[in-house]
């Protein structure tokens, strides 16, 4: 393979992978938050805020639990949002709150 071509090969890999990092990111912020009213939201009992949780309909919750120290929380990075298995394509908040919340161990 001549200098040339290398060349060529090398920056079209590089164009290349450039382009498929930006694709990703563009689909991470694409990801809408889950909304309290989402239907698997409400069959969950989820909030965006663990402070509003109905204490009378989920008596044994209390506010240190949260998205961000449940065992099934994905953060992303430093993000206020992070993804949850329960809620596929959704970004749930790190103060929100499921009745499936589980503590990290």
């Amino acid at each position: 393979m001549s200098s040339t071509n290398r060349r060529t090969f090398l920056m079209a890999v590089a164009a290349g992978s450039s382009a498929l990092a930006a694709t990703q990111n563009l689909a991470l912020a694409a990801e809408p938050e889950l909304q309290d009213t989402d239907p698997q939201a409400v069959a969950l009992g989820y909030k965006q805020d663990t402070a509003k949780v109905d204490q009378k309909k989920y008596p044994k919750h209390t506010t240190a639990e949260h998205c961000l120290n449940c065992a099934l929380f994905q953060p992303m990075g430093t993000a206020k949002t992070g993804h949850c298995p329960l809620f596929p394509g959704k970004l749930v908040h790190t103060t929100g709150w499921c009745s499936s919340w589980t503590k990290k161990a």
